[in-house]
């Protein structure tokens, strides 16, 4: 049992990466996870421009130019005039994005139903109280449509 706080989080955070290692691999899609963060980060927090979009989802400025390019040929995101910077744009998630992701996350929770099949309503209502608490600390107000 994790008593201290820096523990639990410790525990949380590998727990949770792992646990989306295991259902990403279950899915067997080959889009990189780098996508997933991307789309995720415009979802939640709105336009970006690439280089804020780069640090928010952990992608080299490089990487994430190349990556835009695919998804605006995917119609996942486009590119709008940044208004504060007319030599600028901001990329923002479409709605075939958006569906993209939310379906993505829709697998991954599938994926997962061999690990937590067997748990008990007391077990899914401390989790769900987890997600509940998480969430509102880090700001998530998301919903999947």
């Amino acid at each position: 049992m994790h008593s201290e706080p820096t523990e639990i989080f410790e525990s949380l955070l590998t727990s949770n990466h792992r646990l989306t290692r295991m259902a990403a691999q279950s899915t067997g899609s080959t889009v990189s996870a780098g996508v997933w963060s991307t789309l995720s980060v415009l979802n939640a927090d709105g336009p970006r421009r690439n280089g804020e979009l780069a640090k928010a989802a952990r992608i080299s400025q490089p990487g994430m130019t190349k990556l835009l390019s695919n998804l605006i040929d995917d119609e996942w995101v486009y590119r709008i005039a940044d208004v504060d910077d007319s030599r600028a744009w901001l990329i923002a998630i479409t709605d075939k994005g958006r569906d993209a992701l939310f379906g993505w996350r829709t697998q991954l929770a599938e994926a997962t139903k061999d690990i937590f099949g067997d748990l008990s309503d007391t077990e899914w209502a401390t989790l769900g109280r987890a997600a509940e608490i998480l969430a509102s600390r880090v700001g998530v107000t998301e919903v999947a449509a």
